[in-house]
């Protein structure tokens, strides 16, 4: 058996996977046919999706290319999915070729390809984590060989790129909370999330049904004052909590919602521990 065919032969397949979903709307083809089945159903709902993915990772490009400039020569990207065109490695190396990145998902099919994508990369990793438990993960960073990859006694760039809206709200504000009290001085958190601020009821309800019948993980947006209580003690740097096209927008790194950016549909910050 191969070492894939070993990995996937554990994957529960009954219900669809967010980050396999994402990858479809990406254009990827790591995804099955129920992940697959599931996300034609959004599609269906809201044509949008794909651009809306688009702009997740346009500003995440822009956000990484931002903390390279502050100095941050290690990232933490927490619920990473699927490795496609742009990760944050290939920006972050591309600017300062010292850069660490550990990526984390939940999803199994994730860590697989970013391991083989990685296999040459002495300066990334990956890992099965999951955000609900980030004093888990945190205990696994620091007693592993993960160490070398992240120092939690030095700054670090913590990613949480469309995953926060992947968990409730009992579990999400606390460990999003207790992640931001473990990191040290220096360090950032960016974040983006999906809102239905500007969706209608019926598609938005309509999306957030099948994620809660048909996947993994449900799907909870939440308003602008809600987005922003995930980065209490922390100072926002400018432009704030925006939609994600206004988020320091940069013609390298362009999406589809330029010239109406609350149609993304999903709101992006960053924020300073000082």
């Amino acid at each position: 058996m191969s070492t894939t065919q070993q990995w996937t032969a554990g994957i529960d397949t009954s219900k669809a996977s967010p980050a396999r979903m994402y990858d479809y709307f990406l254009g990827g083809t790591h995804n099955f046919d129920i992940d697959r089945a599931a996300a034609q159903q959004v599609l269906a709902a809201n044509p949008l999706t794909p651009a809306m993915c688009r702009a997740n990772r346009a500003a995440l490009a822009r956000m990484v290319g931002y903390l390279v400039d502050q100095g941050i020569r290690q990232f933490l990207d927490i619920g990473s999915g699927i490795p496609t065109s742009g990760a944050v490695h290939e920006i972050a190396q591309s600017l300062n070729p010292d850069t660490r990145v550990l990526y984390v998902d939940i999803e199994q099919v994730a860590i697989l390809h970013a391991m083989q994508l990685l296999a040459d990369n002495d300066l990334a990793d990956a890992v099965v984590g999951d955000l609900a438990n980030p004093d888990s993960l945190m205990a696994q960073i620091t007693d592993t060989d993960l160490a070398a990859i992240i120092d939690l006694e030095q700054p670090v760039g913590v990613l949480l790129m469309s995953v926060a809206h992947f968990l409730p709200d009992d579990t999400a504000y606390p460990a999003i909370a207790r992640l931001r009290d473990a990191l040290p001085t220096g360090s950032y958190l960016a974040l983006t999330h999906v809102t239905a601020d500007t969706v209608d009821t019926t598609t938005a309800d309509t999306v957030v049904s099948v994620y809660r019948q048909q996947a993994t993980r449900s799907l909870t947006p939440r308003s602008k004052d809600e987005v922003a209580q995930f980065f209490d003690g922390l100072t926002m740097i400018d432009p704030g909590l925006v939609w994600t096209p206004d988020w320091r927008p940069d013609p390298a790194y362009p999406d589809d919602f330029t010239a109406e950016p609350h149609r993304s549909a999903g709101y992006a910050g960053l924020a300073h521990k000082d």
